[in-house]
């Protein structure tokens, strides 16, 4: 089954009781994983930095958004207790440490860092099952080049890639769902490489693309959502809330049971509805010891139990009735010899 994260990421505004309902609507939306992120003005940005991408003091905002923490621990043992999987994004390695201390199952390594060598050593040599973002400025040289940085550093053969595009929110014309496919295709040819998953981190506005990534062969969807898009903060706009969260993960369930393959004749669903095909039928009155001919015999609906179905049709020409028949009587294969 598909693994979804709830990305919760800094939408908690700093108050516990948000922290804490963000952690219930995932679980009331039956994700698998609900996801924050750790990280410190400090580390993650240069005092010097600049504004941008329409964001002014970027180092205010940032601060403004960390997780504190010692909210840590009780978060994840408020998900143990929920039933979901705590997960939380390193983004220093005061944080990587932390997070390996408290248990996490995996380590979450985001698209703006995943092409730092340096960083991404530092966390795969934890050992823990990675998932990794190709977000900006990705290429299949980057890709290659993040799966041999993994490999130097010893660190886990538990590799999730996620397509990514790191634009706040992402149009569609932008998503380019096809890279999934690509993905898939190109790590098939890499030498010693083991089974890698692949699936998408999703910043459209809305829940259309998650389901059809999934459909695509997605095997893991991340998506940020919030408890109400009108809060303040700077990744609220694009999130989606909690019953479309909920509405994303019956969607995504469904496409996994649509995309599966066919391998009998019927599914149990058709079996009722075999009836409606066509079977071999009398054109006319016909006597035992007739003979069956294109000028005495039809096809038509239904074809009903013992009944020659249409398919057999050119087959059963020149065999002889063993009984009589009427007129748009259909045949079994008992009237023939």
């Amino acid at each position: 089954m598909t693994f979804i994260i709830a990305e919760a990421g800094s939408n908690h505004n700093g108050e516990w009781s948000k922290a804490t309902a963000l952690i219930d609507a995932a679980v009331a939306a039956k994700c698998d994983a609900v996801k924050f992120q750790t990280f410190s003005a400090d580390t993650l940005f240069s005092k010097y930095s600049p504004d941008f991408a329409n964001y002014k003091d970027i180092v205010g905002i940032i601060r403004k958004n960390e997780l504190p923490r010692h909210w840590q621990k009780d978060l994840k043992l408020y998900c143990d207790d929920r039933g979901i999987e705590f997960m939380s994004t390193p983004f220093d390695e005061q944080a990587v440490d932390e997070l390996v201390e408290l248990g996490v199952k995996r380590l979450k390594i985001a698209g703006f860092e995943a092409t730092d060598p340096r960083f991404v050593k530092m966390v795969a040599k934890t050992g823990l099952p990675l998932i990794v973002s190709f977000g900006i400025g990705a290429t299949w040289f980057s890709v290659k080049m993040i799966w041999n940085w993994i490999h130097e550093a010893n660190g886990s053969k538990d590799l999730t890639f996620l397509h990514c595009n790191n634009a706040y929110p992402t149009p569609y014309k932008d998503i380019s769902l096809g890279n999934i496919r690509l993905i898939k295709e190109e790590i098939r040819e890499w030498d010693n490489l083991p089974y890698v998953k692949v699936g998408l981190s999703d910043h459209t506005r809305d829940i259309l693309i998650p389901p059809i990534a999934v459909g695509m062969g997605a095997e893991c969807i991340e998506k940020h959502f919030t408890l109400d898009q009108s809060l303040p903060g700077p990744d609220h706009h694009f999130a989606i809330e909690p019953h479309e969260l909920a509405q994303m993960v019956e969607d995504i369930r469904i496409v996994e049971t649509a995309v599966g393959i066919k391998i009998s004749e019927y599914t149990n669903s058709e079996k009722n509805f075999k009836i409606g095909t066509r079977s071999v039928i009398a054109l006319r009155d016909m006597k035992k010891g007739e003979v069956l001919i294109e000028e005495n015999v039809t096809t038509k609906r239904p074809c009903t139990e013992g009944a020659i179905p249409a398919l057999n049709y050119y087959e059963v020409l020149g065999r002889q009735l063993t009984q009589d028949v009427r007129e748009d009587e259909i045949l079994l294969w008992s009237m023939l010899n």
